[in-house]
């Protein structure tokens, strides 16, 4: 996929595609001696990073106003919502979460350079406080879901959704889940590989 075929399929302006293009420069410069993502994968950038990552944005609801990504890595999907939200002209900041204080310091600069209401803290995903009001959660290639509801239930107990990425294997995911949880979820194929997104909402601790 080539950045015009980006741009034909989201139709985002051509503002929010320069700051995507300037968001995959910086990624590639930083790249070359920081591990954000494999370097192979940068060639597909527009699909495997750019679409993947906004193809949540049909899925935002326009109510909301915090998002928490957790493990944001190089700021999928993180990055990419800051801008959809942006395009869309909607007042909603994007706190993405990465333990990993150098993949944290990249996020900074992406955020500086694009003027994003979004901000990055290199610390882990159980010290989010639910009281900030996050009202939508969102994570990709983070952790198994049985884990990951682990590190979300505060939030998602608190009022927020759950977005979650996820690869083939999914079915396996939501089994093994149900043995510490109960939820409500629904499956989107994802446009750009045999995955899923998972909408999680209503957990629950099994007792």
């Amino acid at each position: 996929m080539t950045r015009d075929e980006f741009a034909a399929q989201t139709g985002v302006s051509r503002e929010t595609l320069d700051a995507f293009d300037q968001w995959r420069s910086l990624l590639v410069e930083t790249n070359a001696h920081t591990n954000l993502v494999g370097r192979g994968t940068l060639d597909s950038f527009w699909e495997r990073h750019a679409l993947d990552s906004y193809q949540l944005m049909p899925l935002v609801p326009e109510t909301v106003t915090r998002i928490a990504d957790l493990g944001a890595g190089a700021g999928f999907p993180g990055v990419a919502l800051a801008l959809g939200l942006r395009e869309r002209g909607q007042a909603a900041r994007v706190v993405m979460i990465d333990s990993v204080g150098k993949k944290a310091a990249f996020l900074r600069k992406v955020i500086d350079a694009l003027g994003l209401d979004a901000d990055a803290r290199s610390v882990r995903v159980e010290t989010l406080d639910p009281a900030e009001g996050f009202d939508l959660v969102t994570a990709r290639a983070f952790a198994p879901l049985n884990k990951l509801l682990g590190y979300a239930e505060p939030l998602l107990k608190n009022g927020a959704s759950g977005l979650f990425f996820k690869g083939r294997q999914y079915r396996d995911e939501l089994t093994e889940a149900r043995k510490s949880w109960t939820f409500d979820h629904h499956v989107i194929p994802s446009q750009t590989s045999d995955g899923v997104i998972l909408r999680i909402n209503e957990v629950e601790r099994v007792r």
